[in-house]
């Protein structure tokens, strides 16, 4: 990313004055409160129009999707935030939310990265989806990259969420294409890795997303956006019935060091 040239901040997102504030163009009370879903509101803010059906109901389920995966890393480190500082709770949600990368939730971006090579290159050779995406998947395997979106450590067929937001899209009327191109990976990989590794949740969120023309730029901010709402669930049971510290607890208890030690150490010390 370049550093603008711009010296004016500049926003088409919202304005207000002492009556109205305006939201990418309406009129925020008028308008959208009452009026508008929060995922429909979602794709207002992000692309600055209303979206058509299949937009909504992809986006919707993909929120869904996400939303809770129990206690992952990222939720184990909100939760024993808000223990520690049971007043904080935006500090336990971006504790949460700081944890979301390459390895957790970060893999939608880059799996939609890898989709749109391989649409551009099965458009550049006239080559068809399966074609194209065993290059790309060759290539990535060479630069020893990972495939984003595809394996999972407990299930080893694919994903369950995957089908069913294949499903949804398909019943919303949505463009295919990236299904395509996901599925064209899925059978390219055991012939590049010499075995099988099986679509995940987050190789199926762009390739909905993309389908009803989400920006790629921002295919991150769902899961992001989706965790969110789990995170406070979790934020809230926290204070109801708190295991944040049970967590640190039994982190401490199984850890097991493995360093130098000075002479000595582990032994009762004479008494004087």
């Amino acid at each position: 990313m370049k550093i603008g040239k711009t010296t004016v901040p500049r926003t088409s997102i919202s304005t207000s004055d002492e009556h109205t504030i305006v939201v990418r163009g309406q009129d925020l009370c008028q308008d959208l409160i009452g009026k508008i879903s929060f995922t429909d509101y979602f794709h207002l803010l992000l692309t600055g129009r209303r979206p058509d059906a299949a937009a909504t109901a992809v986006i919707d389920a993909t929120l869904v999707a996400i939303a809770e995966h129990g206690l992952v890393p990222s939720v184990q480190a909100s939760r024993m935030t808000l223990a520690a500082a049971p007043d904080a709770l935006q500090g336990a949600v971006a504790a949460g939310i700081l944890g979301c990368g390459s390895v957790i939730l970060g893999a939608s971006e880059t799996a939609g990265r890898m989709f749109h090579e391989i649409e551009a290159r099965a458009r550049a050779d006239g080559a068809g989806n399966d074609e194209a995406a065993l290059a790309i998947v060759q290539e990535y395997r060479a630069a020893r990259r990972a495939i984003p979106g595809y394996g999972h450590p407990l299930h080893k067929e694919r994903d369950p969420r995957v089908g069913r937001l294949f499903d949804v899209a398909r019943e919303a009327g949505a463009n295919l294409a990236y299904v395509d191109i996901a599925e064209a990976v899925e059978r390219a990989i055991p012939q590049v890795m010499g075995k099988e590794l099986k679509l995940n949740v987050s190789a199926a969120i762009p390739a909905v997303l993309l389908g009803v023309g989400f920006p790629l730029l921002a295919l991150k901010g769902v899961p992001i956006l989706a965790r969110t709402a789990g995170l406070i669930a979790h934020l809230n049971e926290e204070l109801e019935q708190s295991i944040g510290f049970a967590l640190s607890y039994q982190a401490a208890r199984e850890v097991q060091y493995d360093g130098e030690l000075p002479a000595g150490f582990g032994t009762t010390p004479e008494s004087h």
